[in-house]
Formats: structure tokens, C-alpha cells, sequence
């Protein structure tokens, strides 16, 4: 079965959608593969899988960790929520732009977001399971969030009234994060891009 790149965004963003297999019983997919993901030019060794739910309106992120770099697989389990990613390299041609998309349990779609991303999620319907497969393990010394409503960001979220964590509440300003000095893990390198000529665009 065969994972396909519907859509690159922001030169290292992918959005991937999996082959499904229905009949009369239900459904079968392969939801991740290493020898695929090596062909279409995406790391294929995580090592970390978490799970959350979360009730209609919630938003959580903006998440980042970089030690180690941690670049996320996500896709919804259950009900509908709107994944997003936010540019934070330095020197990144596309620094505070960001990209979502609203994924479901109906519709399958993956996103792809690599260190150097700030991530996050609200949920759509009455209640979501969000699965994000990992390539860094879990370091609460270095990781951080930047706030969901920053105005340099200008995320549209299709919410208005979100549930949040104190956390997230007080989470730093993009330019908070740019000028400190762990913000040098992340600098824009155009080799990291998802290789648009080889994936058949």
C-alpha cells in the first residue's frame, strides 16, 4: 500500500495521505512505513509515539523541543481537529508563516512538521484523539511553546473561543523566542526541504 505527498507548504511541511483499503467490514491502512517514507526523502526513525484527547475548542501548542530536535508525524484518531505548523528558523525565507489543515478520522490526512516547527492542534468536533509519532524523545529541559494568538504569527484558528492550558496561556512571543540564545538550534537550511522534483510535483 502506498503513502502518497498530497502537498508540500513551507518548503519542509507535508501533508501525506495513506492508501485505504474498505469492504463491507471496515477499513485497513498502513499508517507509516519506513521503507516508504526513505523513498519520498522523509526521516523514518521515531522514537516516541504519544496520544492525546481533547474536548471541542481546546487548543494545544504551540510546540517545540530542540534538544533533542524533535520533528512530529500527526494524524487524528478520532473526530476532526485543525493541525498546524509555524515556521521558527532563523534566516527561513518563510519565518512566522505557518500552515494548517483540518484532518479526521474520515479523511486520513497526515502532517509532517520538522524540528525548527513549532506545532499544535484545536479540535473540531465534540471530542478528538490526536496521535503524533516523534523523532525525538520527550526533554522538558529542551522544549518550550510560543503563544497561540501571537500577532506577529497571525494564525487564523477556526475557533474563537479556546479552551487553554496555563501553559500555552503564557507561553513566550515569537520574538521572545528569537532573541534568545536556544533559538540558535534552529537556523534555515534549504537542504532540509522536502525535495518537490523527486516526490513527482
Amino acid at each position: 500500500m502506498q503513502m502518497k505527498i498530497e502537498s508540500v507548504h513551507l518548503g519542509a511541511v507535508a501533508v501525506l495521505v495513506p492508501e485505504i483499503f474498505q469492504d463491507q467490514r471496515g477499513f485497513f491502512l498502513e499508517e507509516f512505513r519506513a521503507d516508504q517514507f526513505k523513498e519520498l526523502g522523509l526521516p523514518f526513525q521515531f522514537v516516541q509515539e504519544n496520544h492525546s484527547g481533547s474536548v471541542r475548542n481546546v487548543i494545544r501548542g504551540l510546540h517545540f523541543q530542540w534538544n533533542p530536535p524533535m520533528s512530529k508525524l500527526m494524524r487524528v484518531l478520532r473526530g476532526t481537529a485543525y493541525l498546524v505548523a509555524v515556521d521558527i528558523r532563523k534566516n527561513s525565507p518563510t519565518l512566522s508563516q505557518w500552515y494548517g489543515i483540518e484532518a479526521s478520522d474520515k479523511n486520513r490526512k497526515q502532517l509532517w512538521a520538522p524540528a525548527g516547527f513549532a506545532r499544535g492542534f484545536c479540535v473540531l468536533s465534540d471530542f478528538a484523539e490526536i496521535q503524533y509519532m516523534c523523532t525525538g524523545i520527550y526533554n522538558p529541559k529542551g522544549e518550550s511553546g510560543i503563544r497561540w494568538n501571537d500577532p506577529d504569527i497571525g494564525l487564523k484558528w477556526p475557533i474563537s473561543h479556546p479552551i487553554l492550558s496555563d501553559k500555552d496561556t503564557n507561553a513566550q512571543s515569537l520574538s521572545e523566542w528569537l532573541a534568545s540564545k536556544e533559538s540558535d538550534n534552529f537556523i534555515y537550511n534549504a537542504s532540509d526541504n522536502i525535495n518537490m522534483k523527486r516526490n513527482n510535483y
